[in-house]
């Protein structure tokens, strides 16, 4: 029989590969077909998927870091990914956790020559690459394509200022409950311990992503966890209480 000290060292998330691999040809495919780059739209995405480099990456590896020329883009197949940006004087802020299906990355052709920035692996991740010359051709072949681009990039730009204002205006127990719902929202999954977020993400990471201190962080987790909105674990979350998380995140809604 475990001792509470075992289960507390357990985890409910699903576990990833432990090397790096680069993902097999059906799941690409799928994963293609439900980006919103090409989802919906009449396209050969076996011939898209030739286009693209399958690159596998450890859990703490970066993609590319903050400052580097930007040169590919790409999707994400298998995994989670947090994407960290870096200010003058040093502070990190993550402004976005990317799992199968997100698009990011850069050109210089659509805007981007360096990387504003980094994305590091957090668990083994798989990511599809393509560089600038095979790029610009798919969006030759495909018109469409061309459209959804910069629809794409003008969504992630306004996620990006949406989620800045809320982490930088709201108050913290606010901002706290609203990453916890968006987190759930892309990558809750229903099971015995809650709505458990498939993302193992430590409590620096979520103090991250809220603009605050790890402690202070910490100390609102632990009152959610008391009152029974969530339970927790080592780099695991799980909702219990959503409507009671939803009240307390509407009640600081940036207008």
């Amino acid at each position: 029989m475990a001792s509470p000290a075992d289960a507390r060292r357990t985890t409910p998330l699903a576990h990833s590969c432990a090397r790096a691999h680069r993902c097999p040809r059906p799941l690409r495919l799928r994963v293609l077909a439900r980006t919103p780059l090409f989802a919906n739209l009449n396209l050969n995405l076996a011939d898209i998927d030739r286009r693209m480099r399958a690159r596998g990456f450890n859990a703490g590896e970066y993609l590319y870091q903050q400052g580097e020329t930007a040169s590919h883009l790409y999707i994400v197949a298998a995994g989670r990914a947090k994407v960290i940006r870096t200010n003058t004087g040093g502070d990190l802020a993550i402004t976005n956790i990317l799992g199968p299906g997100d698009l990011f990355g850069g050109l210089e052709f659509l805007g981007v020559a360096r990387h504003h920035e980094s994305v590091q692996a957090l668990q083994t991740t798989c990511a599809l690459q393509v560089d600038a010359p095979a790029f610009r051709q798919l969006l030759t072949d495909y018109p469409a394509v061309a459209l959804r681009a910069f629809d794409e990039l003008a969504t992630q730009l306004r996620e990006t200022h949406d989620a800045f204002a809320h982490a930088t205006t709201a108050p913290l127990q606010a901002r706290v409950a609203e990453v916890l719902l968006r987190l759930a929202a892309k990558f809750g999954d229903d099971t015995e311990v809650g709505e458990l977020i498939e993302v193992p993400l430590s409590r620096a990471d979520l103090a991250a992503m809220c603009a605050a201190t790890t402690e202070s962080v910490s100390r609102i987790m632990s009152a959610f966890k008391r009152d029974g909105l969530i339970d927790s674990g080592r780099n695991w979350t799980a909702l219990t209480n959503r409507m009671a998380l939803e009240d307390i995140a509407a009640q600081f809604a940036v207008n």
